[in-house]
Formats: C-alpha cells, sequence, structure tokens
C-alpha cells in the first residue's frame, strides 16, 4: 500500500511539473468551460472531450464540458460569444457551422469573431437502418426520384454537418427528401436505430458504434475516398457509384472568441503547437472513429475551413434557406 501511495504521488509531481514546466503567458486560476452546443455523445462532445483531458494536462486547470444543444448548436455558441472575454468560456463545434450561422439567421457571428483551435476533419456516413430496402446509394437515389420528398433522413438540423452533406448529395443530382431533425447527431443516429427515420448523413464518428453492432448498414461514404473504419472494415466513398459532386474537408474544433485577452491565445496557440498536434490520444481517437487528426491553428486553421464555408453559405443561399446573402457578410462564392 505504501509503495502504491508513493507511485500515485509521484505520478502527480510529474503531472504538476508537466503541467509548469512550459513557460505559458496564460496560467489559469480556475476550471475553464468549454460549451459543446450539442447533445451528449455526438461527434462534437465526443472529440472535445478528448481534447479537453489533453489541455487539462498541458495547463494543470480543469476543463469542464457543458452540453447546451438546441437550434443547430447556435444557443450554446451564442452563450459562450456573450460570456465574459476572459478566457474562461469557450465553445466548440464543426467550423462550417459556425461560418454560416449568419448566412442562416441563427446568430450573428462571422468565422473572423473566433480563434479556431482544430483537432479532427470528420467524414458523413450514407447509413440505413438494416431493415430497409436499401443496398446501395443507387437504390437511395432511385428511391428518392420515385418518391420525391418522402425517403426520410435523419440529421441534426439546419447547418449541421448531417444536413450539410445530405444537401450537397441531392442537389448535385437534382433529388428531394424528408428532412427530420434531432437535437444532435447522436439522437439522429437513434433515431435511424429504432426505425423511425430510414436513413441519416450523420458523421462517421456517430455512427461507427451502430455500423460495428450491424445496427446501421452503411451504404457510403459522403467522399471521394473510402474510410477505413476499426471494427468493421471499408466504407466506399459515394463517388464511386455516383458522379456529380466533391464534398469539402468538414473540420472540427474548439473556438474562442476574438476580445479575449492575448495572453490566453497565445497559451492556446502553445498548446495546439506542444500538445494537441502531437497527440496520441487524439490519433487514436481519430483512428477508432473513422475522423482524420488534423490539429492546427490560427490563419492556417481559417484557410483549412472556408471551403467548406463557402459550399454551405452558398448552398443555403441557393435553395432559399438564408436569411442574409454569403457576399454581403464576406463569403464569396466557391
Amino acid at each position: 500500500m505504501l509503495r502504491i501511495l508513493t507511485l500515485a504521488a509521484a505520478a502527480a509531481l510529474g503531472l504538476s511539473g508537466a503541467a509548469s514546466a512550459q513557460n505559458y503567458p496564460w496560467k489559469p486560476d480556475r476550471p475553464i468551460t468549454l460549451i459543446v452546443p450539442w447533445a451528449a455523445g455526438g461527434s462534437t462532445d465526443q472529440v472535445s472531450r478528448v481534447t479537453a483531458v489533453e489541455i487539462e494536462k498541458a495547463l494543470g486547470q480543469k476543463v469542464v464540458i457543458v452540453n447546451q444543444p438546441g437550434a443547430s448548436g447556435s444557443i450554446g455558441t451564442k452563450n459562450a460569444l456573450a460570456a465574459p472575454k476572459d478566457g474562461y468560456t469557450w465553445t466548440s463545434g464543426a467550423a462550417k457551422d459556425l461560418g454560416t450561422y449568419v448566412v442562416s439567421g441563427l446568430l450573428d457571428t462571422k468565422i473572423s469573431d473566433w480563434r479556431l483551435y482544430l483537432n479532427v476533419a470528420n467524414v458523413s456516413v450514407l447509413g440505413v437502418n438494416p431493415s430497409t430496402p436499401y443496398k446501395s446509394a443507387q437504390d437511395v437515389v432511385n428511391a428518392m426520384k420515385a418518391k420525391p420528398g418522402q425517403v426520410s433522413v435523419a440529421t441534426a438540423g439546419i447547418n449541421s454537418s448531417g444536413h450539410a452533406a445530405i444537401e450537397a448529395f441531392t442537389r448535385a443530382l437534382k433529388l428531394t427528401y424528408k428532412h427530420v431533425t434531432y437535437d444532435g447527431g447522436n439522437p439522429a443516429v437513434i433515431a435511424v436505430v429504432s426505425g423511425e427515420v430510414e436513413m441519416t448523413t450523420q458523421l462517421a464518428v456517430e455512427q461507427a458504434n451502430m455500423i460495428r453492432a450491424k445496427r446501421i448498414t452503411p451504404l457510403a461514404v459522403i467522399s471521394d475516398k473510402p474510410l477505413e473504419l476499426e471494427g468493421y472494415g471499408t466504407i466506399p466513398p459515394i463517388t464511386a457509384s455516383i458522379a456529380g459532386f466533391k464534398p469539402d474537408a468538414n473540420y472540427f474544433g474548439i473556438f474562442v472568441p476574438k476580445g479575449t485577452p492575448e495572453p490566453v491565445l497565445k497559451t492556446l496557440d502553445m498548446v495546439w503547437e506542444n500538445v494537441i498536434m502531437k497527440s496520441a490520444a487524439l490519433k487514436k481517437y481519430a483512428t477508432s472513429n473513422g475522423a482524420l487528426a488534423a490539429p492546427t491553428y490560427g490563419d492556417a486553421a481559417l484557410k483549412a475551413v472556408m471551403p467548406a464555408i463557402q459550399t454551405t453559405a452558398w448552398q443555403l443561399h441557393d435553395a432559399g434557406k438564408s436569411k442574409v446573402a454569403p457576399d454581403t457578410v464576406g463569403i464569396p462564392k466557391p
């Protein structure tokens, strides 16, 4: 027992020493709140928790995850934007959502209002309930042509990754579908498993466990490249059977509002450079869940996310679902 206690104490001292070894400009003296604007268990929640643990190790301070779902992620994001700009409240999610809230009218904020700290790139999967007659992506196309507006697709709502994926797919092929929305990717996936909805285009990380359990059948990944999912195998790219569009990379991360003190931002830059970009835990999460570890920050992150923001913003506008024209808020047509 004495040896166990001694080892535990040494480990604690080692962690404290590791956290204090870096000469960070900012040393938080209380817990940091990370708002996840989606339901627990979804893609944002999963990767945010993995990343938060790495940040805690680096800063020696607790990062408290608070789930605040609703209105396609805009409620939790709004709360982070309205919080004091003292460095103790961040938000998270897909950068393309953050960059298009202003276009959809959900929240008056632009991507330039935030400092981006990306962790992974996610891909969507066209997944169906096994009891449906769909055995391929072409079967889905045929059904949507035969029954316009009747094939049900579950997503986490307008502006979500799942919605952007099904919109890109159907718009390219001039199809219509029945959109059924939920407060988060996990509830959308459960709706498909229960048979409440026929299919979903939510992210692979949200469907992975149900795919491995054979509760959802993955017909295709909404990408031009196949997806290797640990514990399942290869999911073919939708472009292998359906031509006409090439989906953009969908980056996720943690977002800190501009106006946050410069020492906080410099500290997070250092944490990303020295810890997150080398994180074995993040790489393992990505490999296990069908995502791509792609940590970056600042200007490089902004450049990476802009193609998906442009595509999504103009999809909304062209479909008559925008409240603001993208080019009036600094989003040029792709």
